[in-house]
């Protein structure tokens, strides 16, 4: 008799385009497709992260049995809750995907120790850390070299979803976590307007991002007030999606090009991570800069009462929706770092502690990047809010949405950074807390 063959899942939470599964299906054996709710992980994960977990299991559980599988649900230690069921199954090989995070290494490490044969491999990147390399050195340091590098590989092919995966008899597959009891766990508050998660959800997403939203992405993707994003962020945060499966459905699709270049973006942070694991507390490029202590200011921008509308604006998403736009995330990150002069790390774990889509290589590298510690090759680039608020919501209409005390200004005049008189209809709203010269 074949024995059976474990997949241990972590962002990968679907069924498309999964070599891991797919190679472990190979093996003609049964296979244990398993979930470990790691009690390490969930203490220090976003509430909305946690919810968004609940949901995405259950879907992938849902998808698993449609085929003839199940999906085996532990809590505990990961390493130890799965050599308990490689034992109990009579198991000896894992198969799952390959992380960059220190977590992920760790894991791999201690698994390997545990006795057990564990092979690796994509599918949480479109091109794999490590597939290309500069000629001197072990990553990419700076971006535009490494897309061209990423635009000339060639990408591997996408595996379809299992017809059919055999559950070994007589192994209790574990309860499900409910979203909001697992969210208690967590850090953070649990947003009102989230997004929820599935594999089938984010392929829903994913067809009508295609469809209807993709081909003004060139033009739009800066428009506060447009949201014109695809929205799928938390979807492959999660691996809900697979980010090669989108990138081949993107790139060929009028503004498909532009769009992809993000996913490359993505791509990059990931590579530095699997470099410099470090880079949630340490600088990637030290600078020697000077950071403030400032609890005032930083709690005024934790809750959106900085006095700067476009950055309150941007700070009552994240709270509202687990969520914020991209062009939001580095106005307020920049306005933190370079005005305030708080440091990043504090920045960043308000970040984790709320975003949905929260993920170490893409938030700390971004973070880094705005800060001017990271892989931006203008590290003291200016950053204005008023001038990017008037870019990019020039009638004021993302501020308006997310600051009602502000709601009643007309046009362009919510976006100024700050109001020497209270204006009929921003009752209520704060003074700036730093200096308007510095802005």
């Amino acid at each position: 008799m074949v024995a059976p063959v474990l997949v241990l899942f972590t962002q990968d939470l679907r069924l498309d385009d999964h070599p891991a599964l797919t190679t472990a299906l190979g093996a003609a054996g049964p296979v244990l497709p398993l979930f470990v709710l790691d009690h390490a992980l969930l203490r220090r994960a976003a509430r909305n992260r946690l919810a968004h977990l609940a949901e995405a299991l259950a879907d992938l559980r849902s998808g698993l049995r449609a085929v003839g599988g199940d999906l085996v649900i532990r809590r505990g230690d990961t390493v130890m809750e799965t050599l308990a069921l490689a034992r109990e199954a009579g198991a000896r090989t894992v198969h799952l995907s390959a992380g960059v995070s220190r977590t992920a290494d760790r894991r791999l490490v201690r698994l390997r120790e545990a006795g057990l044969d564990v092979h690796t491999h994509p599918g949480l990147t479109v091109v794999p850390p490590g597939d290309i390399t500069p000629t001197a050195g072990d990553h990419y340091k700076v971006f535009t070299p490494y897309w061209r590098s990423w635009e000339a590989i060639r990408w591997r092919e996408t595996r379809p979803a299992p017809a059919r995966v055999a559950l070994p008899e007589g192994i209790d597959p574990g309860h499900l976590p409910v979203g909001e009891d697992l969210a208690r766990e967590g850090v953070g508050a649990l947003s009102p307007e989230r997004q929820a998660g599935g594999w089938t959800r984010a392929r829903d997403r994913l067809r009508v991002w295609l469809r209807s939203g993709i081909a003004d992405y060139g033009d739009r993707h800066d428009d506060l007030a447009g949201a014109a994003t695809s929205h799928l962020s938390a979807d492959l945060r999660f691996g809900c999606l697979s980010p090669l499966e989108v990138a081949r459905a993107a790139r060929d699709l009028p503004e498909g090009s532009e769009y992809v270049r993000q996913l490359a973006w993505r791509d990059f942070h990931h590579q530095v991570t699997a470099a410099f694991p470090d880079i949630t507390v340490r600088d990637y490029r030290p600078r020697g800069r000077g950071w403030r202590e400032d609890p005032g200011a930083l709690a005024a921008w934790k809750e959106g009462r900085t006095g700067v509308p476009i950055v309150d604006a941007g700070m009552r998403q994240l709270l509202r929706e687990g969520f914020m736009h991209n062009r939001a995330r580095m106005i307020t990150a920049a306005f933190l770092t370079r005005t305030l002069r708080v440091h990043w790390k504090e920045g960043a774990a308000h970040f984790d502690a709320h975003l949905t889509d929260g993920d170490v290589a893409d938030d700390y590298g971004n973070w880094q990047w705005v800060a001017g510690t990271g892989n931006d090759t203008r590290p003291n680039r200016a950053f204005n809010p008023s001038r990017q608020a008037k870019r990019f919501d020039p009638e004021g209409v993302y501020v308006r949405r997310y600051v009602p005390e502000l709601a009643g200004l007309p046009g362009a005049r919510v976006h100024s950074p700050w109001l020497e008189e209270v204006d009929e209809g921003s009752e209520g709203y704060p003074p700036p807390i730093a200096d308007p010269g510095r802005l």
